[in-house]
C-alpha cells in the first residue's frame, strides 16, 4: 500500500491524543510546522550552501504549461505539505521539482525539463519519478529502505519464475535458485529489515531450513547465442524468459498493448493507467489520443488516496492495475476476475462487434473468485475485495531478503482470516497452513495485537477494536481487525466486510451442505494436507495443451526485456520505456498457442 498520509517512514507517528495536546499547547500553526520539519532533512541534499531561492513570477512555473493537471495527492496530505514547502524554497510552490526535477522557471519544454534547482535530491528531470532506478532520490527519502527491498523482491528479480521455467524446459539441473533479471546480492544478510520480532524469528528459522529458497545473491539470467542453442536446444528457455516472460518486472515499463499499460518501479502499482493507456485528465500538454500515458496524475493506494477521473472517484489499487502483469504465468489475476483465455472473439459487444483483445488475448467469463464477486455473504456491502486487501506490503515490497519462490515471499494463509472449524484465527499458532513441515502442536495461540508496524501507520489507520489479526508469519494486518468473535476486513475501496468464520459455521451448524462439513470438519486430514483452495477454487486454467515456439529463422528477433532494463539512463528511463521506443532486441521470436 502507498504510505502518503502522515509523515516519513523513519519517524514515530503522532497518536490522536498527542496531536490534540500539540494543538492545545502550541496551536495549529506550530503543529503544522513541526510535522513539516520532520522530513525536510531527508528530502533535501545535505549541502553547506543550503537552498538556492528563485523568484516566482506570475505564470512562470510548472503549471504554466500543465495547468489543469490534478494534484498528485490530496491537499490535506502532510506529505504534499512537505513537498510544497520544499518546492517553495526553490521557486516551485507546487513542489513538482521535488520529485520530477527540472527547472520551474523554464518557459519552453526543453528549458523546463533541463537542470534542477540547487537543494533538492533529483539530479536531472525524471519523467517517471517512480522508476526503480532513481527511486532512492524520489520516493526513498520518505520511504527509506523500500527501494532496497523492492529490488530484491520477486516483483523485480522474478527468480522463482525463472527457476521454475528453466527447470521445466531442461535448462537447469537440480533446484538451485541462481538467476534473476539482474545481478543482485544482499549485503545486510538474511535478517529481514522489516517486520515484527515474531516475523523475524519465524523467517530466520524458515531460511535456515530452506537455504535454496533464499539465495544470498543472483546472477543475471543468461543470454545464450544461437550457436549455443543449436548445440543445446534446452537453452531456448532463456530466450523465452528474456523475450516474453521478463516484460512484467518493475524495472521496465513493459509491453505497450491493451491492458498492459503501466508505470515503472513504484509507479507500476501506485500510478493509475487505463486498459487503453489514454490520459483522461485536464492537463492540455498531454495528448488524449496517444496511448501510453497515465490515466490521471494521482497516487493510488489507500482508502485515503482518492482518485477522481471523469467525475467518478475510487480509492485503493484496482485489480486491473495488478493484472497489467498478473495475466501470465499462473494467470492468477485474470482468474480472480473470472476470465479464461478463449480462441474466439465472441460473445459480441453491444454493437455486434467482437470483443477487443486484452493482454493480446480473447477471454470468456467463467466465474470470478468469491472475494471478487459483487455480492458476498448476507449483510455485507455490494462490492468485491481488492488484491491489496489480503496481500500485504511485505508480499509486494519484500523484506530485504532475496526470495527464490513465490511461497517464500507470501505470508498469508486462508486461515489467517477464516480460521478453522475448531479455532478462530487468533486461536491458531503462527505458521499454521504455511507449508514447511513444522510441528506446531506445542506452539501457543498467535492472539492479536493493538499496535502496527511503523510503516503501516503511514497508510489508513483503522481502530484496532479487539486487536489487529496477525498473518501466519506474525505481522499485523493493518486492515483486518477482531470485533468480539467477528473478523472485519476494511477494504481500501472504502467498504467494510464481515468475514465468515468456519468455527462459527461449525458451532451453529450452518454448513451449506453436509459435504462441506465432511470435507472441512469430519475428514481432518484435508486441512493438514491440502490448501483450502484445492476445493474452494471453482476452476483454474491448466497448462496441458499450451505450446511455445521460439523461431530463430530468417533473422527473427523480439524485445529482450532484460537487456532493455539493464540499459537504464540517469533520468530513470530504460531502453524500452519511452513512448515510441521498442527496446533492445535479441534473436528469437516467441509465439504461444494452445489446444483444448
Amino acid at each position: 500500500m502507498i504510505e502518503q498520509d502522515i509523515h516519513c517512514e523513519n519517524q514515530a507517528p503522532f497518536s490522536k491524543h498527542q496531536l490534540i495536546g500539540v494543538f492545545l499547547i502550541a496551536g495549529l500553526v506550530f503543529a503544522i510546522i513541526t510535522i513539516i520539519g520532520l522530513c525536510i532533512s531527508n528530502l533535501v541534499h545535505a549541502q553547506d550552501s543550503g537552498f538556492a531561492t528563485f523568484p516566482v513570477a506570475p505564470g512562470e512555473n510548472c503549471l504554466s504549461c500543465h495547468q489543469g493537471i490534478s494534484s498528485i495527492m490530496d491537499s490535506n496530505s502532510s506529505m504534499l505539505v512537505q513537498i510544497q514547502v520544499i518546492g517553495n524554497r526553490v521557486g516551485d510552490p507546487d513542489g513538482c521539482v521535488v520529485c520530477h526535477g527540472g527547472n520551474p522557471q523554464g518557459v519552453t519544454e526543453e528549458e523546463a525539463h533541463t537542470g534542477v534547482p540547487q537543494g533538492i535530491r533529483p539530479d536531472i528531470f525524471y519523467p517517471d519519478p517512480g522508476s526503480i532506478w532513481i527511486a532512492d532520490v524520489t520516493c526513498g527519502p520518505c520511504h527509506p529502505g523500500r527501494t532496497y527491498n523492492l529490488t530484491r523482491s520477486l516483483m523485480q528479480t522474478e527468480a522463482g519464475k525463472i527457476q521454475g521455467m528453466t527447470w521445466a524446459w531442461g535448462g537447469l539441473e537440480g533446484y538451485e535458485v541462481k538467476w534473476g533479471n539482474y545481478d543482485i546480492d544482499d549485503p545486510d544478510g538474511f535478517e529481514p529489515n522489516i517486520g515484527t520480532e515474531a516475523y523475524r524469528a519465524y523467517m530466520n528459522e524458515l531460511i535456515a531450513a530452506n537455504p535454496n529458497v533464499f539465495p544470498e545473491s543472483l546472477e543475471q539470467v543468461p543470454s545464450p547465442s544461437i550457436e549455443e542453442i543449436r548445440q543445446d536446444p534446452s537453452l531456448a528457455a532463456f530466450t523465452y524468459e528474456r523475450n516474453e516472460c521478463g516484460r512484467c518486472h518493475v524495472g521496465v515499463k513493459g509491453r505497450s498493448k491493451r491492458g498492459d499499460w503501466r508505470g515503472m518501479g513504484c509507479s507500476s502499482c501506485h500510478i493509475p493507467y487505463s486498459n487503453e493507456g489514454l490520459y483522461e485528465g485536464e492537463d492540455p500538454s498531454i495528448p488524449k489520443d496517444e496511448p501510453g500515458h497515465l490515466l490521471v496524475h494521482r497516487i493510488q493506494g489507500t482508502r485515503k488516496s482518492e482518485v477522481t477521473v471523469n467525475e467518478k472517484t475510487y480509492t485503493g489499487i484496482p485489480v486491473e492495475t495488478c493484472n497489467s502483469c498478473h495475466n501470465r504465468g499462473g494467470r492468477v489475476g485474470v482468474t480472480y476476475q473470472g476470465l479464461m483465455e478463449f480462441p474466439y472473439g465472441s460473445p459480441y459487444d453491444a454493437e455486434g462487434e467482437k470483443q477487443p483483445k486484452l493482454h493480446t488475448k480473447n477471454y470468456i467469463f467463467i466465474k470470478d473468485d468469491l472475494h471478487h464477486q459483487q455480492q458476498s455473504r448476507e449483510g455485507n456491502p455490494t462490492g468485491g475485495l481488492l488484491c491489496q486487501d489480503c496481500h500485504t506490503s511485505i508480499e509486494i515490497h519484500g523484506d530485504g531478503n532475496i526470495f527464490g519462490t513465490l511461497l517464500a515471499q507470501l505470508e498469508i494463509e486462508c486461515a489467517d482470516c477464516h480460521g478453522t472449524p475448531d479455532a478462530y484465527p487468533w486461536e491458531l499458532p503462527l505458521g499454521f497452513q504455511d507449508e514447511f513441515g513444522r510441528d506446531l502442536s506445542d506452539e501457543p495461540p498467535r492472539g492479536t495485537v493493538d499496535t502496527l508496524l511503523p510503516f503501516q501507520t503511514l497508510a489508513t489507520v483503522y481502530d484496532s477494536e479487539d486487536g489487529y489479526l496477525l498473518t501466519s508469519r506474525g505481522n499485523p494486518f493493518g486492515n483486518v481487525i477482531r470485533r468480539g468473535d467477528q473478523v472485519i476486513v476494511h477494504s481500501a475501496n472504502g467498504l467494510d466486510f464481515q468475514v465468515p468464520l468456519t468455527k462459527e459455521i461449525n458451532q451453529d451448524s450452518t454448513w451449506k451442505s453436509l459435504n462441506a462439513k465432511v470435507a472441512m470438519d469430519t475428514v481432518t486430514t484435508h486441512l493438514d494436507k491440502m490448501e483450502c483452495y484445492s476445493c474452494h477454487a471453482d476452476w483454474a486454467p491448466q497448462c496441458y495443451g499450451c505450446h511455445v515456439t521460439v523461431d530463430y529463422s530468417s533473422g527473427k528477433e523480439s524485445v529482450d526485456w532484460i537487456a532493455s532494463g539493464s540499459q537504464h539512463n540517469p533520468d530513470g528511463t530504460t531502453a524500452e520505456s519511452s513512448l515510441g521506443i521498442d527496446g533492445l532486441t535479441a534473436p528469437g521470436q516467441v509465439s504461444e498457442n494452445r489446444s483444448y
